[in-house]
């Protein structure tokens, strides 16, 4: 008997029946599973995958361990440290391949709940995401081996757990997104203090309690959403994957909102809005387009208590839902170009693991729609949006991007061709995508899609069809991530000074418990003053005369928060007539005169945007490596680099190198993003390389003949 059917049995004999069983191909990795049974017409239309991590605590000497298994649902983040402290445990690690066979006689590969017994559920510690019981998906689980899979509900699946309880064994139930938000909520305010001198600091507060939790180069993911958190830019939502943007960072968007909006009006955009709801009829018109996003669409199905008639669709993009009014409005060369753009969200239901800013269910963007009489015109406009995409990133947000045209494989489904502004993460050593401008072609404007022509204005007898060239293209709030994880630091933010909301903050010193209620006045109307000579000047400033807190703690926390430039100014200063600068990039301080502070002022912040910019480019440039045999490209990937190689451009290459280099460097978290690389981009500039010979440049993936230099990476 299979282990399928004992699984099978075993489940009868609990009453449970599962959905449906499939046998597939063999996986070892979520990605290649959920693949595997897609293309299965046993499984489920909708299911979820569950995954089963295994810990080891670290014990006292000569004790055993007590491994502790995580049932989850695949999206839901269980963040090891987070748990240890929840179940009072030092230093949560992945099990070894050798535990796992010796507690389960499995690979990691083929574990999931199921493997636990009456005989070994006693010996381990079980924890189970809360959400799985309350959902009404149907659950993907490993049957035995990595080629079987059952699917159950919710409910089953916690019914068969249960049925192993114990007087001393239970199953804990954690709700893993409540868990993350408080491992990460915002410190107490400090307290407050009749002494307000800095020695008060190290007496009042705790350092450790305010202070950003993780190392950006030891734990990078805990990290960044420490910072958000620390630096008052979002708080988590009650929906699993949906971010509050606080005005710390929704005023970075403004920022980039007002900057890009001037520079499309420009040439000739207007802004409209359409309908967040799109009607299954419509969207589903479109299969190639719709095909790359009907796994993350998110459905209305009822109303109230009536189920729809037709279900509808949240927007995940607005083609569907645009063009077809376009259609209608566009009736001759004359009412060409059409040119709109919405600020509008979108909603994709991914269920990776969500990352604020980076990957989210419901984001803001910008979307831009437009219809063009020729192919000269479209293409023109496509490479002068991307350049305002360049210069968001580089100009405003000190991020250096690398633009290009994505591959075939890569580019936006349903288009024609897809250019693109590529970032790079450093510390994580992933190329991130920072926005993509797409050529449409006629591909939606032809007969059979929604049908958008004008009469040939060319053809002397009027007959002739014209069918519209059309482009879209979007940049959304992953800017202020990708901002974050560049630039920021172990202290917390660090804000380029073109998008900070606060440019400069004043911060008065020297007021002790000695103080006069007359010389505390002088000084914090002295800030006061410079604050408002800033602004005079339109320098974003702010003086901070919140009483009750120490200069040492304002210090962290304007720090934390990223802002550029910090002043300080005590008694001595105003005798002085000067005032001490701080910046928060390098941590430079210099003392400068009062006389002409905004000249002063403006120019140091001209200096930091611009360090900023410098800096972050010669890293992505050091750590761009030009490889030309495969040997060194896996290596090159493991030291945090992207390459760039001789490509032959071909789909079945990409698909090899993306799967040859992820077995190459099989991650040791599977929490963490896949291992392999995929194309990011074939740059414009070639001009850094080697001159492509043809019939002599070699692929690096293949062997075949090269086209052109193509950075490859891990990306997000």
């Amino acid at each position: 008997m299979s282990s399928l059917d004992q699984i099978t049995q075993a489940l009868a004999a609990l009453s449970i029946k599962p959905t449906s069983t499939v046998s597939h191909a063999a996986t070892n990795s979520p990605a290649s599973w959920k693949d595997a049974l897609s293309a299965e017409t046993s499984s489920p239309k909708s299911f979820e995958l569950i995954k089963t991590i295994v810990y080891k605590p670290k014990t006292a000497k000569n004790a055993t361990p007590v491994p502790v298994v995580v049932i989850a649902r695949e999206e839901t983040e269980t963040a090891s440290g987070a748990l240890g402290k929840k179940l009072n445990l030092k230093e949560l690690r992945l099990a070894s391949e050798d535990l796992l066979s010796e507690f389960f006689t499995l690979d990691k590969s083929s574990l999931s709940p199921i493997a636990l017994n009456s005989t070994t559920f006693p010996k381990v510690t079980v924890v189970l995401d809360s959400s799985i019981e309350v959902s009404e998906t149907a659950f993907a689980i490993h049957a035995g081996s990595s080629s079987d899979t059952v699917f159950v509900s919710g409910k089953d699946l916690v019914s068969y757990l249960r049925s192993l309880e114990t007087a001393d064994a239970k199953v804990q139930e954690i709700d893993f997104v409540a868990l993350k938000a408080e491992a990460v909520a915002p410190a107490p305010a400090a307290p407050k203090s009749k002494d307000s001198g800095d020695k008060a600091l190290s007496k009042s507060e705790n350092p450790i309690q305010i202070a950003i939790a993780a190392k950006k180069d030891e734990d990078f993911s805990t990290w960044y959403t420490d910072v958000l958190i620390k630096a008052d830019m979002l708080d988590y939502y009650n929906v699993s994957g949906c971010y509050i943007l606080k005005p710390w960072s929704y005023s970075i968007w403004e920022a980039i909102q007002r900057w890009f909006d001037d520079k499309i009006k420009a040439l000739g955009v207007q802004n409209a809005y359409f309908p967040m709801f799109v009607s299954k009829k419509v969207l589903e018109r479109e299969k190639d387009h719709i095909e790359g996003f009907s796994p993350e669409v998110a459905w209305v199905t009822r109303a109230g208590r009536s189920e729809l008639e037709e279900h509808i669709a949240i927007r995940p993009t607005s083609e569907t839902a645009m063009y077809p009014y376009y259609s209608k409005w566009i009736k001759s060369h004359r009412d060409l170009p059409l040119k709109l753009n919405q600020w509008n969200s979108v909603v994709r239901w991914e269920f990776k693991s969500p990352q604020p800013f980076l990957r989210t269910r419901e984001f803001l963007w910008q979307e831009g729609h437009t219809a063009h009489l020729t192919r000269e015109e479209a293409d023109k406009e496509v490479l002068e949006i991307l350049d305002l995409y360049r210069r968001v990133y580089e100009e405003l947000l000190a991020v250096p991007v690398i633009p290009g045209v994505k591959s075939e494989k890569e580019k936006f489904a349903g288009g024609l061709y897809t250019t693109t502004v590529e970032g790079f993460i450093p510390t994580s050593g992933r190329g991130i995508q920072g926005g993509t401008s797409h050529c449409l072609g006629t591909n939606f404007s032809n007969p059979d899609m929604f049908d958008i022509f004008v009469e040939d204005p060319n053809d002397p007898v009027g007959k002739g069809k014209i069918y519209v060239w059309q482009n879209s293209w979007g940049l959304s709030t992953r800017a202020i991530g990708v901002m974050v994880m560049v630039h920021g630091d172990d202290q917390g933010l660090v804000l380029p000074p073109r998008v900070a909301s606060v440019q400069v903050v004043v911060v008065p010193c020297g007021i002790t418990a000695k103080t006069t209620d007359e010389e505390r006045k002088r000084i914090n109307d002295k800030c006061e003053e410079l604050a408002q000579s800033l602004r005079a000047a339109d320098i974003r400033a702010k003086a901070d005369l919140r009483d009750g807190y120490t200069p040492g703690w304002k210090f962290n926390d304007w720090e934390q928060k990223g802002v550029p430039l910090r002043l300080e100014i005590g008694p001595q200063d105003i005798a002085k007539n000067q005032t001490l600068t701080v910046r928060r990039d390098t941590g430079k301080k210099d003392p400068v005169p009062l006389e002409g502070l905004p000249q002063i002022v403006s120019a140091l912040l001209d200096d930091i945007q611009n360090g900023l910019f410098t800096r972050a480019k010669a890293t992505y440039q050091e750590r761009l490596k030009a490889i030309t045999k495969w040997e060194d490209l896996v290596p090159a990937l493991d030291n945090k680099n992207v390459v760039v190689i001789p490509w032959c451009e071909r789909e079945q290459c990409e698909d090899d190198i993306k799967e040859r280099s992820a077995r190459a460097a099989e991650p040791t978290d599977e929490r963490a993003p896949s291992a392999g690389a995929k194309s990011l981009c074939i740059p414009f500039d070639q001009s850094k390389w080697d001159a492509i010979e043809p019939g002599k440049t070699k692929c690096v993936g293949c062997g075949h003949d090269a086209k052109r230099w193509t950075m490859f990476g891990r990306s997000y």
